[in-house]
Order: C-alpha cells, then structure tokens, then sequence
C-alpha cells in the first residue's frame, strides 16, 4: 500500500469539499459559472489518485490510468483559466455566450478523447510518466499566473459587488497554487524528486545527495502550499456558495 501524509489526506478533503460545492454551483447558478467550476471538480478527480493509490485499488496497477490523473489535471487548469476569462468579459459587457450543455459535452469530449489517446499509444513508463507530469505541472504554473491577472482584473471590476471578496479567495488560491506546482516543477527539472530516484535506482544509478537544504525546503513549500491551496479554495467556495444561494 503507498504511503499517504496527513498534509495529503487533508488536501484531498478539502479539494472533494471544494469539488461538490463547485459540481453543485455549476448545476445550480449562472451559466458564467459553468467553466470556473467544472475546472475546480476536475482538480479533485485528479488528486482522487492518490487516495485511490493509497488504498491499493487494483485499477492502479495500470500506468495509464496515472497518466490520465495528470492529463485530467492538466485539462482542469485550461478549462478553469477559460472561465475566468469568460467572466472577465462578461464582467466587462454583461454578455455570455454558449450554453452550460456545450460546456459539459466540450469537457466530456476533451477527457474522452484523452483517454482514447493513452490508450491507443504504449503502456506508458515511468519516464514517461514523468515527462507528462511535468507537462502538467508546467501548464499549471504558466496558468496560474494568467488567472491571478485575470481574477485582479475581475476584482477591479466588480469591486463594489457582493461577491467581490470571493475573487480576492480565488487570489489566494492562485498563488498558493503556483507555489505547490511550482515547488513540485523546480523538483523536476533539476531531477531531485521521487520519481527520477525511483527510476535511477531501476536503471542501477545513484542520485548525488547534493543540495539537500533546496529540496527539502522545496518539498516544505510544496507540502504547505498544496495543503493552503486545497483549504483556501474549499473556504472560497463556501463563502461563494453562501452569497449565491
């Protein structure tokens, strides 16, 4: 059985917390909300495999299912920062095109289409895999930063509204976001993270244990901020849920 932190159990708490309210605020609100809160649920299906890796589910056992966690991720991020920018120009013109309908079939689609995509290629390996969570990651990273641009610009629009506040909770979301993603890249790119010494010592190689003190406060930042990114946008939702209903 994987091992699973306290930090990682309380995470996932709060982003299944966060994940109803918002499958529930999409069902139940606005049609501007439609993509904001897909994109929210979407992050706890694909935090849902650690938990499931943890209670040694035998579906695990197949890597493609791992790698559909990460695309799953990946897709979450894209489709969130869409929202954003859909409410920003309805923010700005107090029009919204589309339909929730399209929405929930486009996101179906874009998933359906990812999982056939897995598994027509080779069973990934765990380099493979690798690589895929970095292009997560990545793609968070990059994104977090134009949604803390979009959320601000949102704030200075509807500052005077009774959902304001709620914006200033997706801000912090944002950065501690970027930090938990970006602590877990920083990891990746110059090889100190788990996965690359689980692959060296496959291939019968050995990691240098060198700058020990910058990975272990990596692993610190990404701990925390992942566990401050789950509770803040549970806490967010809640709030929002509130002035909604």
């Amino acid at each position: 059985m994987a091992d699973i932190t306290t930090v990682d159990l309380v995470q996932i708490t709060f982003w299944f917390l966060a994940g109803c309210i918002s499958f529930y605020f999409s069902i139940g609100n606005a049609r501007v909300w439609t993509s904001i809160s897909l994109g929210f649920f979407l992050i706890f299906l694909s935090q849902l495999y650690v938990v499931e890796k943890a209670l040694d589910m035998p579906w695990t056992a197949y890597t493609q299912l791992e790698a559909i966690h990460y695309i799953i991720g990946t897709i979450s991020i894209m489709v969130m920062t869409h929202g954003f920018q859909e409410y920003y120009i309805f923010s700005r013109t107090l029009e919204i095109g589309g339909t929730k309908t399209a929405v929930y079939l486009t996101v179906l689609g874009v998933v359906a289409a990812s999982v056939v995509f897995v598994f027509i290629n080779p069973e990934p390996q765990y380099t493979v895999l690798r690589n895929i969570s970095v292009i997560e990651n990545a793609t968070w990273v990059f994104l977090s930063l134009v949604n803390l641009d979009m959320v601000r610009k949102i704030y200075a629009q509807i500052r005077d509204s009774v959902i304001a506040k709620g914006f200033i909770g997706f801000g912090i979301v944002f950065i501690a976001i970027f930090l938990w993603k970006g602590a877990e890249l920083y990891l990746q790119v110059y090889n100190w993270d788990a996965d690359w010494k689980l692959i060296m010592q496959n291939l019968g190689g050995v990691v240098p244990d060198l700058y020990s003190g910058r990975r272990d406060f990596s692993l610190l930042v990404h701990d925390y901020a992942g566990l401050l990114s789950g509770v803040s946008v549970g806490g967010t939702f809640i709030y929002l849920l509130k002035l909604l209903r």
